[in-house]
């Protein structure tokens, strides 16, 4: 199968292991909604086991959106869309009512990483493929190293190096994520050729490929819905 062209049938397993971050992602901001909004106790929303799950199947979210921009026709404007999301939610989370400002989220992230990625695949495509995955990880875990060291400058939060002052709700820095997002794109190359088992392809399961297939609308809604739900029951119950 030629990479140039790819497939138009979707690939269920993708859109599933999509869906599931997506289902936990939801579970998450809604016990940050409980949190903030409900008084519920902050262990609910942050503790060692689901901080660390979190970053799993955010990165699980970020690599699939590298895989899944082997199949888009153009990762430009693909790219646009999801950046003009990503303002609205800027815009919206800076309302005094919310007092919740994302600056630099995943939307945010994956909106650069799909333009940079679209303006420079000649560049990421002629690396060999055996060695790019070996790079690819070398930057995730370097990068993650780096960012772990204060450096002084000014916009550097965007790279991952947070200065005194700066703050995001949710916030998804360049390092290491980039690297994640590209190391999907070499992984999506052999998805998109055909290269896996006929297991991968054949995959199917109720619930969790809807999801997956609906991601970024359910990104834009859900919390607006969750923040309603947990008014709501402030009224009635609280």
């Amino acid at each position: 199968m030629n990479p140039a062209t790819p497939p138009r049938r979707r690939v269920d397993l993708i859109d599933a292991l999509r869906g599931l971050a997506v289902v936990l992602m939801v579970m998450h901001h809604f016990a940050y909604d409980l949190v903030v909004y409900a008084g519920a106790p902050v262990w609910l929303f942050t503790n060692p086991v689901i901080d660390f799950f979190h970053y799993i199947f955010a990165g699980l979210f970020i690599f699939l959106s590298g895989v899944s921009s082997r199949f888009s026709r153009s990762n430009i404007k693909r790219g646009l869309r999801v950046l003009a999301a990503a303002l609205l939610i800027t815009a919206v989370t800076h309302l005094p009512f919310i007092d919740a400002p994302i600056i630099f989220g995943i939307l945010h992230l994956l909106s650069f990483c799909m333009l940079f990625y679209g303006l420079t695949r000649r560049l990421w495509d002629a690396i060999p493929r055996k060695i790019a995955p070996i790079l690819y990880i070398a930057l995730i875990v370097g990068t993650a190293i780096a960012v772990s060291y204060p450096v002084k400058g000014a916009g550097l939060w965007i790279f991952g190096w947070v200065q005194e002052g700066f703050y995001s709700a949710d916030y998804f820095p360049l390092f290491p994520w980039l690297f994640v997002f590209l190391l999907g794109t070499w992984a999506g190359a052999y998805v998109v050729e055909g290269r896996l088992p006929a297991w991968f392809y054949e995959f199917t399961m109720p619930f969790f490929p809807a999801v997956g297939r609906r991601s970024f609308i359910i990104y834009l809604v859900h919390q607006p819905v969750l923040f309603g739900l947990v008014q709501l029951g402030l009224l009635l119950f609280g």
